[in-house]
Formats: structure tokens, sequence, C-alpha cells
């Protein structure tokens, strides 16, 4: 349990967050076994309107849309219908024929296919937006293109994209090093290709219905606007002002559905529903007494690892000491080398606006907290406020 005493501390360092301006609002939720141990909110949806954040608040999620992805994509591996060895190629067919950009430009084929696998644990060889490599130049054409052309008559679509991301140079052999990368987008189109249904309408029947996520979606219709929390970033002076950016093709205001259904980072959702969603992994696939996913299926989804050599594309990510990686998830297999207090076999992701998530098994506790300031990601006071938790369990 957490005592009265930790509850304050923890509201007060939210309040002090909001205070020294490092975010404009966040809402807090703690589970533990299953049932909600601690809710709290502090700040704003909009500073500008003086709007409270709430419970009900929808936020972009960026980058924690991709647990959401892996579990889709192991849906269809325990069904039968997909193989993590097999080529990406088979099915997206941008894919074929790749080739890697060495250190003095030269371009060499690969060394084997990309496999769904390597998508899964960021070992494609991909990459995301950068200037750096030719991988990453023609990666940021690609985003630049859907953005430009997301309004319009003719957008981008999830399995467009992923095709032209295909054809793109890689900067790293596949299976070398792990690389933060567009892998997950790619995966979008992989459940596309093998269900024949857009990304957003398997993942609305399979997931967001049994699930009870009614305000998770690619975008926000009309009558949910006035809870979609605005996009704040800081300014020269340190000032939070609105963010109007698409950062990953990612609509802003997405006020209408995005024909690109991002993976890696397309989401919108609420603290309650991120947390049914969380709730059914902590229980091994089972979400209010009806099965979803396998235990095994979530026992494997949840343990990913990678090899050593591959980790060293980790060594640079601070917020990542102490932690492996697989399946579109952080996983702590190190406590003693991590920067703020935890358990063996945590997991969970975060997203560029702030929004974060953990699952601890080992004590039955979910952590999650809801924001939008960009650059966030595992943010100064989400280390603060899981050290209050962790110091109390």
């Amino acid at each position: 349990m957490i005592s009265q005493t930790g509850k304050e501390r923890i509201q007060e360092t939210l309040r002090r967050a909001v205070r020294n301006r490092e975010l404009p609002g966040i809402n807090l939720m703690i589970l533990k076994d299953g049932e909600e141990l601690f809710y709290c909110e502090e700040g704003y949806s909009n500073l500008e309107q003086r709007k409270k954040i709430r419970r009900d608040t929808i936020v972009r999620l960026y980058s924690m849309t991709k647990p959401v992805t892996a579990a889709a994509v192991m849906l269809l591996v325990e069904r039968g219908l997909l193989d993590l060895a097999q080529s990406v190629a088979e099915l997206i067919p941008g894919f074929a024929d790749q080739k890697v950009c060495q250190s003095d430009g030269t371009f060499v084929p690969v060394s084997r296919p990309s496999t769904i696998r390597d998508l899964m644990n960021m070992t494609a060889g991909l990459v995301y937006l950068g200037d750096e490599t030719a991988a990453e130049r023609e990666t940021t054409k690609v985003y630049e293109e859907i953005a430009e052309n997301m309004y319009g008559e003719h957008p981008v679509t999830t399995t467009e994209m992923a095709n032209r991301i295909g054809r793109c140079p890689l900067k790293y052999q596949p299976g070398e090093i792990w690389q933060y990368s567009s892998g997950a987008d790619v995966l979008g189109a992989v459940v596309e290709a093998v269900t024949g249904k857009t990304f957003g309408a398997f993942l609305r029947e399979e997931l967001f219905q049994p699930l009870e996520m009614p305000d998770t979606d690619f975008y926000v219709p009309e009558e949910k606007q006035d809870r979609l929390m605005t996009a704040y970033m800081w300014d020269k002076d340190g000032t939070l002002v609105p963010y109007k950016g698409c950062n990953l093709a990612i609509m802003n205001d997405m006020v209408v559905p995005n024909a690109f259904e991002s993976g890696g980072a397309g989401l919108v959702s609420t603290i309650d529903d991120y947390a049914h969603f969380a709730q059914m992994l902590m229980d091994g696939g089972v979400y209010r007494g009806k099965r979803l996913m396998g235990r095994r299926t979530v026992e494997f989804l949840t343990t990913g690892s990678l090899a050593p050599e591959q980790r060293r594309g980790m060594d640079s990510w601070t917020a990542l000491e102490g932690y492996t990686y697989g399946n579109l998830m952080r996983v702590l297999t190190d406590p003693g080398r991590a920067m703020a207090m935890g358990s063996p076999g945590e997991y969970g992701w975060d997203g560029w606006e702030g929004c974060y998530f953990a699952n601890c098994p080992a004590d039955r506790l979910t952590i999650l907290m809801m924001t939008q300031k960009t650059d966030s990601g595992v943010a100064p006071v989400v280390r603060r406020v899981r050290n209050i938790i962790f110091s109390m369990i």
C-alpha cells in the first residue's frame, strides 16, 4: 500500500512539476493487484483556457502506441497467421533487395533479409528522422511526404508508407544492433497484409472494443475534440507554448482519420482506456474474465530481450540503463543500474509528448502518467514519482 504521506508526496511532486513549467498538466494512476490504488491530477489540459486536466482527457500517445502494436502482432502469431522469423519482404514487397549504407557512402546488399522479429526488436537496420546518413535522410523524406499530403486528396496509406520505408537504405545490417526506428510503423502494414483489414479496424475489433477502450483510436471525432489536450513545447525562454507541428507525420489536431495509421506513434487514448490494456497484460491476457490473448503469448511479449552485442545501440540512452528491449518495449533486467527504483521484469514504454506506462509483474503494479509536452519521453518527474512509489511498496 501507499501511505497517505506517500500520496501527498506524489501529489506535491506533480504540483511542483506544473508550477515549475516542466509540463502543463499531468494525471497519474497506480494499479495494484488489478485495483486502483491511487489516482491524481494536476495542472491543465489547456493553459490558455485554464481548462483542468481530467481522467477523461484525451492525449496523443506517440510511442506508447508501440506496445499496442506489439500486442496486435502477437495476436496474429498465436493464431498461426504470422511467423516472427519470416521475411518482411514476403508481406511488404518494398523490403526486397535492401541495401545498407556504409560509412564511406557506398551501398552493399543486406547479409540476410529483415524479419518480423527484427521489426519487433528494433534490429532491422531501419532509422527514424535525421540527416546524418543516407538512411536517415531518405526516411525523413518519407515522413515529410506523408505530412504534406495527410489532408489532401491522395494521402499516403499505412501500407504505402511501409513500402517506401523498405526502399530506403538501411543504417545497419539486419540483426546487427538495436536502433530506435520506424519498425513499428511497418508492423502496422504487416497486420494489414495478413488480415486484409486496415490496421485501425483490426485494433478496434480485436483490442479496443473487447477491452472497453472507447476513446482510443487514430483520430478524435468532433464530439470529443473538447477533451483533446493541447500539446505544448518550450520556447527559447522556457515558456510553455502550444505545439503546432506534426512530428512523425502524426496529425496534431487529430480532427480527421489519417490514412497513415502509425503503429509507432499514431494513437490517442485516455488514462482509463490505457489502464484496461495494461491490466489485460498484467493478468496474462484476460480482461474481466474474458481471455483475449494466451498466457504464454503475453509472457513472450513482455519478456523479450536483446543479445549483448545488439544492446550496444542502447548505450547512449541514459533512461534505458539497466534495461534490455524486446517486442517494442523496455524490460528491466538490472534494477541496480537503472536511473530510478524498480523491480526485475518490469516492462513498458513512453511517448514523445510525455505519456508513460510501466507494468511491474513482481509487484502486481501498474504506473500510468499522461501529459502533452514535446521532447519528454521518460521525464524527470516520472523518475521522481517512481522513487516515491517503489520506496513504499
